[in-house]
């Protein structure tokens, strides 16, 4: 079936370059388009097409997968100047991947299919890694039809598709909630790490006993790792965490739900980014602690 179909791949950054490596390596003609030339390069040199525009990726494609940052974003690569949807053929499956408010989301999904196309809500989580090796997880809604359309293109960049209904939106409402637990669950393995460091402790240490404990997290043991090698080179970066708890914290105030600990992750974010590491890995938080502490983690200068 791969054969019998074609993919297109808007936005090539982390998550949306793994995606797209990913469905070149199961055999489907992918074409990718972004505003950085290495990752354009890099696709070409695994086997896939570039375009210039997503209205040019769009053409002749059965999937369309949006891996650009949000609503906005998304909004744009679809119905702005040089957008996929004019330049797609009727019908074609349009995977919305990135993560936005849920009343967002329901209104783009709308809107591709009164334009005559087929519309799945599917963030996705899992980080770069997973992503270059077809092992992400996709909490998706929309129609049956449509999943089963693109089912090998699911299958190549997923090792787990989490279908949540026919109605998109439920697929946005499950990110948020894992963006909650993963933005908090950051913060406190920062929290964590700097609490070690001040203490004298082997952070390798801390890092290799606590993923056998009841404490840890599958953030602490990835972004513990980040800060043990001292290693900030965004995979997932502080802005985007920024965005994502900033989606949690507002949907849950127009929902009148108290969000303590989300509230307080986004500010360690938010002064994070206002430090000057917005663009660095989401682990970068543990560098503000730090600096408060007067301490100096692994890769810092001495």
């Amino acid at each position: 079936m791969a054969d019998e179909m074609a993919a297109a791949v808007i936005g090539l950054g982390s998550m949306g370059l793994g995606a797209a490596l990913s469905l070149v390596r199961a055999g489907i003609p992918t074409t990718g388009t972004d505003l950085r030339p290495e990752a354009l390069a890099e696709l070409r040199a695994a086997g896939g097409s570039t375009a210039a525009t997503a209205a040019e990726a769009a053409v002749g494609a059965d999937a369309v997968l949006v891996y650009v940052v949000n609503a906005q974003q998304t909004e744009a690569v679809l119905f702005g100047p040089g957008g996929a949807v004019a330049a797609a053929a009727p019908g074609t499956v349009f995977v919305l991947c990135a993560t936005m408010p849920p009343a967002d989301m329901v209104a783009l999904c709308d809107r591709l299919v009164a334009a005559g196309m087929v519309a799945i809500d599917a963030p996705v989580s899992g980080g770069a890694v997973k992503a270059r090796e077809g092992t992400i997880s996709m909490m998706a809604a929309g129609p049956s039809e449509g999943f089963d359309r693109i089912a090998p293109a699911l299958e190549a960049i997923s090792a787990t598709v989490f279908r949540l209904g026919e109605q998109p939106g439920a697929g946005s409402r499950m990110k948020l909630i894992n963006q909650l637990l993963a933005g908090v669950h950051i913060a406190a393995a920062a929290e964590a790490m700097v609490l070690a460091a001040s203490l004298g402790m082997d952070l390798a240490e801390v890092h290799r006993v606590i993923q056998s404990c009841a404490g840890t997290s599958w953030m602490f043991a990835d972004r513990g790792d980040h800060i043990v090698r001292g290693d900030y080179t965004p995979r997932s970066a502080v802005d985007i965490f920024v965005k994502d708890l900033g989606i949690v914290t507002g949907t849950a105030s127009g929902a009148g739900v108290p969000v303590p600990l989300s509230d307080t992750a986004l500010k360690l974010f938010e002064q994070t980014a206002a430090a000057g590491w917005g663009r660095q890995d989401d682990a970068a938080v543990a560098r503000l602690l730090a600096q408060r502490a007067g301490l100096r983690l692994p890769g810092d200068d001495e």
